[in-house]
């Protein structure tokens, strides 16, 4: 086991103890959860900054034999791609079970599937082995299910059940073109690394690409597959909505890229170009929709599919800058989105028993630290100079622009409209005239004050000092996108 390795087991095991819990000590359960949070955010941390820039390329590897006579191995390691997605899964996961504090109904079972839903998420980041990443995958999916169905609202079951067929047919697309790549390949094997040195035939790469970059696209929102994804943000309840924007949906534009575009470079070559007017309309509808609802949670939820169309834009780019932007978008818009659901879903709604704008209204004097929280992240999100969604967003308008310019421009629809549903929602939740019937509103507890200080800081400390997180990127992704796309 190592740091990166460290991040699964520790959460698989975090699971286990809860497991041997009675389902009567909440407290123990929840200590644990908490526990095993802080450990997987601080190997998390600890890898990040053990990462070593001037060596460069996959670093902490750690490789077993599993199934040898398949190729099957448990293969593990990270670069400047996946690492700062790690760091993001650390952070979710540990003011996750902050936010989930309050959970009285049943939180044995509440915090195993959740602490086996993260185990999955650092799995996937994390495998060299396309075999293991599948798998990891399907653990990462499938206990959204039931922690929808069973602990959410809003037609749970509806959003549960959506969630989980689109899902599915997702990874039914991906299997077929994980198969495709192995037999294909000749090398008997389904090591990522070994699979990137494979020149597979054009037309071979043409008909699985789109296989796989859909398949993954499902679970990164890419339109017109994206109904499962507001419909489950607003159903599932509010630590799981941290997880499913924050972190879910990077499995998506992950897979994306370092399975569909590092291994099928003429195939990415022929369909990114569609890909990338797919993402234009995410941003430029996304953003519409959101303008329009009534919603709070609904507003949030499309905010999620117009910001993850700035990532597959950027991944369809094919420049570095433009890659390297994307990368920096699911680390921003992770952090970002899970301080919007913190604040929607128990700031909020577990207060006031509405999300409807028309009955909220003046919550900056009860509820002053969560109107801060929701100034700063609206303000990421709308890409305000200083903050995390600005570094984000140029390095993704600036590579888009020199291969893509009128989609680039178009793109600055979503933004504009962007800043004028975040200011919309800012006046109707927070300002004008407090409802009558929301003057005596629980304070924000301390528990919660911790997890959104440290999501803010977040947006903070990356808006200032972006070269933390942009030089170990770029530093991945310059010389992979050249190789690739020569």
């Amino acid at each position: 086991m190592n740091l990166l390795s460290g991040t699964f087991w520790v959460s698989l095991a975090g699971a286990l103890v809860i497991l041997l819990l009675k389902k009567e000590a909440h407290r123990a359960i929840k200590w644990t959860a908490a526990l095993t949070g802080f450990i997987a955010l601080s190997l998390s941390l600890l890898a990040y900054f053990h990462y070593d820039l001037a060596f460069g390329g996959m670093q902490f590897i750690l490789k077993r034999p599993w199934i040898p006579e398949f190729g099957i191995d448990f293969h593990v390691g990270a670069d400047g791609v996946s690492l700062p997605l790690v760091l993001l899964t650390g952070f979710i996961f540990f003011t996750g079970v902050l936010i989930a504090w309050n959970i009285e109904d049943r939180p044995k079972e509440f915090f195993i599937l959740f602490l086996t839903l993260v185990a999955g998420v650092f799995g996937v980041f994390v495998s060299l082995n396309l075999f293991l990443l599948f798998v990891f995958y399907e653990l990462a999916v499938l206990p959204m299910y039931l922690l929808i169905g069973v602990w959410g609202s809003t037609r749970k079951e509806y959003g549960a059940m959506k969630l989980t067929l689109y899902l599915l047919v997702g990874s039914a697309l991906i299997f077929i073109g994980m198969l495709a790549l192995y037999f294909k390949s000749g090398i008997q094997s389904f090591d990522l690394m070994k699979l990137s040195e494979v020149r597979f035939p054009t037309n071979f790469q043409k008909i699985v690409f789109p296989l796989i970059f859909v398949g993954f696209g499902v679970l990164g929102g890419l339109w017109p597959l994206h109904t499962w994804s507001p419909v489950g943000h607003v159903a599932a309840p509010t630590s799981v909505s941290m997880l499913h924007a924050g972190v879910l949906m990077k499995l998506g534009a992950y897979g994306c890229f370092r399975v569909a575009i590092c291994l099928l470079p003429e195939g990415a070559t022929f369909w990114l170009p569609w890909i990338a007017m797919l993402a234009t309309v995410n941003i430029v509808y996304g953003s519409m929709i959101a303008m329009v609802q009534r919603d709070f949670k609904f507003v949030i939820g499309y905010s999620s599919v117009s910001h993850m169309g700035f990532v597959l834009l950027g991944l369809a780019s094919m420049d570095p800058v433009g890659v390297s932007g994307a990368v920096l978008q699911m680390f921003s818009h992770g952090i970002m989105t899970g301080l919007f659901f913190a604040i929607v879903g128990r700031m909020v709604y577990d207060r006031t028993h509405t999300r409807d704008l028309n009955e909220l209204g003046g919550l900056s004097g009860p509820l002053p630290f969560a109107n801060f929280c929701f100034i700063m992240s609206g303000f990421a999100s709308m890409g305000l100079p200083g903050l995390s969604g600005f570094v984000a967003e140029l390095q993704i308008l600036l590579g888009t622009w020199n291969r893509y310019p009128i989609l680039a421009a178009l793109s600055g629809i979503g933004i504009v409209v962007t800043a004028a549903y975040i200011l919309r929602v800012l006046h109707k939740v927070f300002y004008g005239e407090l409802n009558e019937k929301l003057h005596h509103l629980e304070p924000i507890t301390t528990v919660e004050k911790v997890a959104g200080i440290i999501l803010v800081s977040q947006l903070i400390f990356i808006g200032l000092f972006p070269f933390v997180m942009t030089n170990l990127i770029y530093g991945t992704v310059e010389p992979l996108i050249r190789r690739l796309f020569p």
